[in-house]
């Protein structure tokens, strides 16, 4: 047991190995013994190894996907906590709130049963926050999707991301007598929403993981086709009545000629993720605050430059690993309904990741959504870990609510 505790293969040791050496690394950025370092990295350190430790004594799931996402939290950490130790630490705090909120919903949904016969309150609520956030949100950087309430602001569009997995989840699993037309209605109504909001990359995040959902289980081809051709003339009149989305689209087709205006944030992205070369500057070495908000949607350009191309890509590659097993829980998972969440919440993950990444490096045009658990921001972190703690119980085998076809793969189910 005692050598086990020190063994290099534990994963959860080399997490607590990466970690001491970037405490390491900021304190030699700091040049000084700065006391702030040093509590900051213990506490980051003694939160990850302590909840991982935790995850493998109460859940017989996977226990991979939490430690890929501790790893992204760290690396995200380090970032913004190199560009503002206020952010850095107020982002530790965050993430030990995550880690509760994470326990919280694991117990939580493992200990309800019928979560797919609920699917008017998923929407109802849904509804109530959306009205919430047009009635009393305040309007940031063109998007009116952020409540404040003495003093702090939250997103109740990170609530509703899950409220629509389960509503996705519910209809598919035992809501089928709902004529189509009503689904359909119910789906576009939240992309109504997000529309007014002028929260564009959310309604894609959302469009996306419908899309997907309804190709697996969606019998009627027809429908699926309809809401394709229906995407490419809401895009359409997007650009066309929408002057935001007009700028995001001129500044992906030829950021240069405004580069020094509204171009000046995808370009100065562009030349931190060069800058950095294949290794990096060095943590402390880089110029990141060049970049307007840097340390959310931009945080991947900052890694780029400091950790190089090699700490891009490993981001990319944990977000891939992630993909991978999320959707292995899912063709595990005899559980229909748990099979869907699984799905939805990977796809909902995956897709925000490739939305963000693509826009900072100009593959897409760019939309306001932050890079899941990397990062900056409290809202997202804590309802994320919710989330990932609802695909922890979709990993394990569940004693309840089995299928009648017990066993069947999800292409038998399309």
């Amino acid at each position: 047991m005692f050598k086990k505790l020190f063994s290099y293969r534990v994963p959860q040791n080399l997490m607590v190995i990466m970690n001491s050496m970037a405490v390491l690394l900021l304190y030699l950025y700091k040049d000084r013994l700065d006391r702030f370092v040093l509590i900051s990295g213990i506490l980051l350190i003694f939160i990850i190894y302590m909840s991982n430790f935790i995850l493998l004594k109460v859940s017989k799931g996977d226990h991979y996907i939490f430690l890929i996402i501790s790893m992204l939290v760290s690396i995200g950490i380090i970032m913004i906590y190199r560009i503002n130790p206020i952010y850095g630490f107020r982002q530790i705090i965050w993430f030990s709130l995550g880690i509760l909120n994470f326990f919280l919903f694991y117990f939580l949904v493992r200990s309800i049963k019928h979560w797919n016969k609920w699917l008017t309150f998923y929407v109802v609520l849904s509804l109530v926050l959306f009205l919430s956030t047009l009635i009393f949100g305040v309007r940031i950087k063109g998007a009116t999707n952020w409540i404040r309430i003495y003093g702090y602001s939250f997103q109740p569009a990170e609530i509703i991301k899950v409220l629509f997995v389960f509503f996705l989840a519910s209809y598919f699993t035992g809501f089928r007598k709902i004529k189509p037309v009503i689904f359909h209605g119910i789906v576009y109504a939240y992309l109504g929403f997000l529309f007014l909001q002028r929260d564009l990359g959310t309604a894609m995040l959302f469009y996306f993981v419908f899309t997907t959902i309804s190709y697996i289980y969606e019998e009627n081809r027809k429908l699926i086709l309809y809401n394709l051709s229906g995407a490419f003339i809401m895009a359409g009149l997007s650009y066309l009545l929408v002057n935001h989305v007009q700028i995001r689209v001129q500044t992906w087709i030829n950021p240069w000629i405004y580069i020094d205006s509204k171009g000046y944030q995808i370009t100065q992205s562009l030349f931190a993720i060069a800058s950095g070369g294949f290794f990096g500057t060095g943590i402390g070495l880089g110029h990141p605050e060049y970049i307007p908000e840097v340390h959310t949607d931009f945080i991947f350009s900052a890694i780029c430059e400091e950790m190089g191309i090699f700490g891009g890509i490993a981001v990319i590659m944990l977000f891939l690993i992630f993909v991978y097993r999320g959707f292995k829980i899912a063709l595990q998972q005899n559980n229909k309904f748990f099979r869907i969440i699984a799905i939805g919440i990977t796809a909902m993950f995956g897709f925000q990741a490739f939305i963000i990444l693509g826009g900072v490096m100009k593959v897409i045009p760019l939309t306001g959504v932050t890079l899941p658990f990397v990062s900056y921001g409290g809202s997202s972190l804590v309802s994320s870990f919710a989330a990932l703690g609802i695909l922890q119980v979709a990993s394990e085998e569940l004693e309840w609510e089995q299928e009648e076809n017990h066993g069947f793969r999800i292409q038998k189910d399309s």
